[in-house]
């Protein structure tokens, strides 16, 4: 690739006292800020969040509750609100969802981003793709940003205060990161960013199978320990990082057979009502069993039994009707192509078949 180019990496501050950090950050920006997020985030970070902005002598303009899901309606709330056009910077506090829509707005408007991420459970707070969903669901689009949020703030204690199913579902979804990416990329020509992603991504997947089981139980016992914080950074950060740098409109290594496997899934009604990650979860085991990967498959599969990760459909609601559903329009979603060699829907299937087997007899075990 011989084209002028800017890679922006993440900027981040971890820990308990993360927020502590905003005044510093916020300096070089201007002092009028938005705050759009979720309902529940809001309540769990305004705590600690706004006496931070205080302390840094924000101001304030606007804070509202984005909506429940990053579609293109919630983004044209925010980005046809003057209040939010007269911001330095909107601050993004929520979950993945929260985040792709503050950053598709803020990337439209032209206004910095800074995100607090009230849960761990995908890297939307420090990459520039959103992924934006349509009113009833489905999957619409990916808005590619021209750079990801210019801050985040990870306040651990805040996140350990979080659903642990999110985090739960978080461990699932950044599992997927090393594989789709080794995958999607086999066989290509890289040059220096993509490859430089492509290394990073194999720091993503020993971490969470190392910590992820005591990590989860740490959080039921509301403790604040290195397993709970070295998943955090790891669902946030390290999947974040190579997402930044394996993600252009010239080249996509981002995500392949797994989250192709979660974007079908969002044609079946009975599907919504499981997580992102859960779902993305089985799609790991479905493209180390489309590739032959068995012995990754083995560990793959011990490691969602462990902490209670789907391993069958029937754990996601999914029938042979449901299935042959998903089948159709997987070939319609973008991860049906990021692949080293043409996905076949006869192989998909027998793979999805196969690890549905394989679960039945684990769970039965």
């Amino acid at each position: 690739m011989h084209a002028t180019y800017t890679l922006n990496l993440p900027h981040y501050s971890v820990g308990p006292d993360a927020y502590e950090k905003i005044a510093d950050v916020l300096r070089p920006y201007g002092k009028r800020i938005a705050v759009i997020g979720g309902e529940i985030a809001l309540s769990k970070a305004e705590p600690t969040l706004l006496p931070a902005l205080e302390a840094a002598g924000a101001e304030i303009v606007t804070k509202f509750v984005y909506g429940k899901d990053c579609t293109t309606t919630n983004v044209a709330r925010i980005t046809e609100d003057e209040l939010v056009k007269s911001a330095d910077v909107i601050f993004a506090v929520g979950g993945g969802r929260a985040c792709d829509t503050v950053k598709a707005a803020g990337d439209i408007l032209g206004i910095p981003v800074m995100t607090c991420p009230t849960v761990a459970s995908n890297c939307a707070p420090i990459t520039a793709v959103c992924v934006v969903y349509k009113d009833d669901g489905s999957l619409s689009h990916y808005h590619f940003g021209k750079h990801c949020p210019d801050h985040c703030f990870i306040n651990t204690r805040v996140i350990l205060d979080s659903p642990q199913e999110l985090f739960w579902a978080g461990l699932g979804d950044a599992l997927s990161k090393q594989i789709e990416v080794l995958y999607a990329s086999r066989g290509k020509k890289l040059f220096h960013t993509p490859l430089l992603g492509v290394n990073v991504a194999m720091a993503c997947q020993e971490p969470l199978l190392t910590f992820g089981e005591a990590a989860l139980n740490d959080m039921k016992a509301g403790e604040l320990t290195e397993a709970f914080t070295e998943c955090v950074l790891d669902i946030i950060v390290s999947t974040g990082v190579v997402s930044n740098l394996v993600t252009h409109t010239e080249y996509y290594y981002n995500s392949s057979l797994a989250h192709c496997f979660y974007n079908a899934s969002m044609v079946l009604p009975s599907a919504h009502k499981h997580l992102h990650g859960e779902v993305v979860s089985f799609g790991n085991l479905v493209l180390l069993a489309y590739d032959g990967q068995d012995a990754l498959l083995d560990k793959f599969l011990q490691f969602n039994r462990s902490i209670g990760l789907p391993v069958t459909l029937a754990e996601m609601d999914i029938d042979e009707a449901g299935l042959e559903k998903l089948l159709e329009a997987a070939q319609n979603i973008k991860e049906w192509t990021c692949t080293p060699t043409p996905t076949t829907v006869e192989r998909y299937r027998e793979a999805i078949l196969e690890v549905d087997r394989l679960g039945k007899q684990l769970l039965n075990a």
